[in-house]
């Protein structure tokens, strides 16, 4: 097959996935989750913002990493280039409609969230040397017995294939070319291939570096990257926003009234605007993905509702702040019409450049390098529990040299071979996700209602 044939085979794959189903699946599952909870998870962001704090928090709960930890692990995995890149993706295929159905899918995704990570402490196992295991494989096979097995498989072996560090290098590579290396002279439009392999070949050994401390060192990491890159975007927005104040009411409209006419969008139809937001947003926050729960999984404690409160953060600080954050940018500068021609994270630089013409390139540079760079350890550690669960615990940590390995691949490769291969594996991934979550959620609602009364009746 030739280049052409492979994406656009790829994408015709990730196009199938993501169709009406999926999206039925993902927005009525989380609605469904709303509704059956009464809403009550909502109720207790703060309850979650004490858990991060340490309020609750006992050293000798089993697990491995604290609940702030987790959590940013969880983002580490999620507020990466999908974030960036992704949103650019987003508005220039959908148009600003798609914003908004990114909107939705992170606030039915709350619920989601809340259920998926309850469930992953609810149901980690502990293997013969007392090493705990989490995610939705697990929870497939605790929860619903071994008869589902083959479904269990099917989320390992497509998480095998989402967790791979495709898109974060393709993404950062591409960034580093464009405003280090051409510029410098050592590559070109036309030749980079050299650098291109060079300069992934050295982000594959930082990458290996912390991996080899696995879990703990990654807790360890994200814990402090996470929160200073989130207040660094911000801080940028900010600028964004002061500059071009007087058009942010006109720019909301237009997210909204765009979602319900897709005039912008490629196809000019409400369906193809409402399956990239939601694409877009299920690949942003990753609620019903079930990835995260592999770090959610992980967290010190011995309630699984207390984990599933502080995963419900988990899509507000992702999409609704940070994915606003690039979408606002990118279309307060216009640079979605101007420079449509640009891709993915070029177009939010780009815009950027609007507002920062001598250093916004450099900031988006070490913004894009935290990003990506905290991604891929996490990725590395959702890949290689599902590679423990499919061929042995004892033959997990082979799948490390293959990660590093594809990592180098990844930064040489067509974007839209990327684009298309992770797309389709992360739908392929929600569907045993929302099934066992969906069929667990009365376990859930059970131990919920337990739990918060108990907290109830001490406050």
């Amino acid at each position: 097959m030739t280049l052409k044939q492979i994406e656009g085979f790829l994408n015709a794959w990730a196009d199938l996935m993501w169709s009406t189903p999926l999206v039925v699946l993902l927005v009525g599952g989380g609605l469904f989750f709303m509704v059956y909870s009464r809403f009550q998870p909502y109720r207790y962001f703060g309850h979650g913002v004490d858990l991060l704090r340490g309020k609750y928090s006992d050293p000798d709960d089993p697990g491995y990493i604290p609940h702030s930890q987790a959590l940013a692990t969880a983002l580490s995995g999620t507020i990466g280039l999908g974030n960036i890149a992704g949103v650019a993706i987003a508005i220039s295929i959908g148009g600003p409609g798609a914003v908004f159905w990114m909107w939705v899918t992170a606030i039915v995704g709350v619920a989601t969230k809340f259920y998926t990570a309850s469930l992953a402490v609810m149901y980690r196992t502990q293997d013969a040397d007392g090493k705990l295991h989490a995610g939705p494989m697990h929870v497939i096979m605790e929860g619903m017995g071994k008869r589902w097995y083959p479904l269990a498989a099917l989320f390992a072996a497509a998480c095998l294939i989402g967790a791979l560090p495709l898109f974060q290098a393709n993404q950062f590579i591409q960034l580093l070319r464009e405003v280090v290396a051409i510029p410098a002279g050592w590559a070109s439009q036309e030749q980079h291939f050299t650098f291109d392999l060079v300069a992934s070949s050295i982000v594959a050994i930082l990458v290996g570096v912390v991996v080899a401390g696995r879990i703990e060192r990654i807790g360890q990491l994200t814990v402090r990257l996470v929160p200073t890159m989130v207040v660094m975007y911000l801080m940028m927005t900010a600028t964004v926003l002061y500059t071009y104040a007087a058009d942010i009411p006109m720019t909301l409209w237009l997210i909204v009234t765009d979602a319900f006419t897709g005039q912008a969008a490629a196809g000019g139809s409400i369906g193809a605007v409402i399956l990239i937001g939601v694409r877009r947003g299920a690949f942003s926050n990753e609620a019903g993905i079930g990835t995260e729960s592999m770090a959610h999984g992980t967290a010190k404690t011995a309630q699984p509702i207390r984990e599933g409160t502080v995963a419900m953060i988990g899509p507000v600080v992702d999409t609704l702040i940070v994915c606003t954050c690039t979408a606002l940018i990118i279309l307060l500068t216009g640079v979605w019409q101007t420079d449509a021609g640009y891709e993915g994270v070029t177009m939010t630089a780009r815009a950027i450049e609007q507002v920062f013409p001598t250093t916004g390139i450099y900031l988006l540079l070490l913004m894009v390098g935290m990003l990506s760079f905290s991604t891929m350890v996490t990725m590395w550690f959702y890949g290689v529990k599902c590679m423990g669960f499919l061929f042995g615990v004892e033959r997990q940590y082979y799948y490390s040299p293959i990660y590093l390995a594809l990592l180098v691949v990844g930064a040489v490769v067509s974007m839209d071979v990327v684009n298309g291969l992770i797309l389709a594996s992360y739908a392929t991934m929600a569907i045993p996700t929302m099934i066992s979550a969906l069929y667990l959620s009365p376990k859930v609602n059970e131990a919920a209602k337990a739990y918060f009364a108990t907290l109830n009746s001490k406050n």
